[in-house]
């Protein structure tokens, strides 16, 4: 059986494909969703459409694989980011992203790392591990990252390697 839904929920919107199962005691398992945060309080709206999502019995947390995830922050250039496996908790803010990570930005980066933890509550965004950055005239490598939305500010942590291509301009 297949049934479609749409669902509304305060400011968030879910789009239901496929309904499948419903887990006792852990909550609803969807596959091929489509799910919008659209909150001006948290100052980041984010799109996501994953292969699979489930909710957690207390609808606090979501969990997801085979994911596309499109940010968008005020006055700042949208990122776009596609990987494996994620999840998201309400009460925290966070979301952990991993598994293979290819991002682009609307200013022309991309990133690929395997694993991001966004915090929307403080628009904060980090990696742990290994990290390749490439953007107009300007590619960096290294080892752990951290970059604050607000304040528009981007540190690879270790291991560093930058190259500037001719033609870049301080």
């Amino acid at each position: 059986m297949v049934s479609f839904y749409l669902i509304r929920s305060r400011n968030d919107l879910i789009e239901i494909s496929a309904l499948k199962d419903i887990i006792p005691g852990e909550g609803l398992k969807l596959k091929e969703i489509h799910y919008m945060d659209d909150n001006p309080d948290k100052g980041l709206k984010w799109d996501l459409d994953a292969g699979e999502v489930r909710f957690s019995g207390d609808k606090k947390s979501m969990f997801f694989n085979e994911f596309r995830l499109s940010l968008e922050s005020e006055n700042r250039p949208w990122f776009k980011l596609k990987g494996n496996e994620g999840s998201y908790s309400r009460d925290s803010g966070e979301i952990h992203l991993s598994g293979n990570l290819e991002g682009l930005s609307e200013n022309g980066y991309s990133i690929i790392t395997e694993h991001i933890l966004i915090n929307e509550k403080s628009g904060q965004l980090s990696a742990q591990g290994a990290v390749k950055i490439r953007g107009p005239y300007l590619s960096v490598e290294g080892k752990g990252l951290f970059v604050d939305l607000e304040k528009e500010t981007l540190k690879v942590l270790s291991d560093v390697t930058t190259t500037v291509e001719k033609g870049f301009v301080i």
